[in-house]
């Protein structure tokens, strides 16, 4: 069975959700390297020319998208009270 690459609508969305997923993490640090990760993995696989690559990356970035997904949800329980100097405005 042949591998059916998915269309560009297809992985904006995965792409958009991913970053979706990176917002809901409270901490600067866990938040912007979700979301780093995601752009990364994006451009990495940006050149993917052949069906079964693309499909392949395709499934792992939704592999991804649900162990983000799971993450978010765990942090969002345990995560720490006091902010991150990053978050902290100045005065």
């Amino acid at each position: 069975m042949a591998a059916v690459a998915p269309t560009r609508a297809e992985v904006l969305s995965l792409f958009r959700s991913l970053l979706r997923t990176a917002r809901q993490f409270s901490d600067y640090n866990i938040r912007e390297y979700t979301r780093r990760r995601a752009a990364d993995a994006f451009r990495e696989n940006r050149a993917l020319s052949d069906a079964p690559a693309a499909a392949a990356a395709f499934v792992d970035g939704k592999k991804q998208l649900e162990v983000a997904k799971r993450q978010a949800v765990v942090y969002s329980l345990y995560a720490p009270k006091a902010k991150n100097i990053m978050e902290m405005k100045l005065q």
